[in-house]
């Protein structure tokens, strides 16, 4: 199966598009789903819906907030673009923004039980030790939530290979800036002739899909033999 170099460029910029998505969201998906597992504190459900709202709102819905918070007039775009020269509308930086926001849930739902299964004994029994709870975090806790923040990174880089809504509606559909796979197969569907493309560039897709979930859920199966719950 032969690619043509625009086909390449769509795959290449999904890849780039899903790992910068999954940079960008991996460190507060682990802190807030902290605070849900952990946190009593008032507004607790609220954050908790409002983290998970991407998982059942159209993504068309999700790209168009950001658009009007991330457009060149909106409250966060204006200021970003006129102090620092930032554009994310229409970029592949927005499309990976767009990306993250949709699959931010299932990080937070992957580390959230990660870490529900870390028993709290031990970290009592490391504070007994004299360990600070900076310590007990990074030699206790980290280590056994650990299989649950690798399984949601590389699932939620799976699922940001197949982003379309938001991804078009935000960052539009540019070749070689923003038309990522989803939105290649798209094009060629609505070109004559375009059959054979749309077919290379799915089964693609597929492919890429199939390994990412395969790899999330081996990682998770060797992080627990490797912490003795095999």
């Amino acid at each position: 199966m032969i690619l043509s170099g625009e086909e390449w460029q769509a795959v290449r910029l999904s890849l780039d598009v899903a790992t910068r998505s999954v940079l960008v969201s991996l460190i507060p998906a682990v802190a807030v789903a902290w605070a849900l597992a952990r946190g009593r504190f008032a507004g607790r459900m609220l954050l908790d819906a409002l983290v998970h709202v991407p998982l059942v709102v159209p993504p068309v819905v999700v790209g168009w907030g950001l658009l009007m918070l991330f457009g060149l007039r909106g409250p966060i775009g204006a200021p970003l673009y006129e102090w620092f020269g930032i554009r994310l509308v229409f970029t592949t930086g927005g499309a990976a923004l767009a990306t993250a926001v949709m699959s931010f849930p299932l990080i937070v739902r992957a580390v959230r039980l990660g870490l529900e299964n870390v028993d709290p004994g031990l970290e009592a029994a490391a504070a007994s030790l004299g360990a600070s709870p900076l310590d007990r975090f990074l030699t206790v806790t980290l280590p056994l939530m650990s299989p649950g923040i690798l399984a949601g990174a590389v699932t939620a880089f799976a699922a940001g290979l197949g982003e379309f809504g938001a991804v078009i509606t935000f960052a539009a559909n540019i070749p070689g800036e923003t038309q990522t796979l989803p939105l290649a197969i798209y094009t060629a569907t609505q070109t004559p002739g375009g059959e054979a493309v749309a077919g290379r560039l799915a089964l693609i897709s597929f492919t890429l899909a199939m390994l990412g979930l395969l790899l999330a859920e081996w990682i998770a199966r060797r992080m627990h033999m490797l912490l003795g719950r095999g």
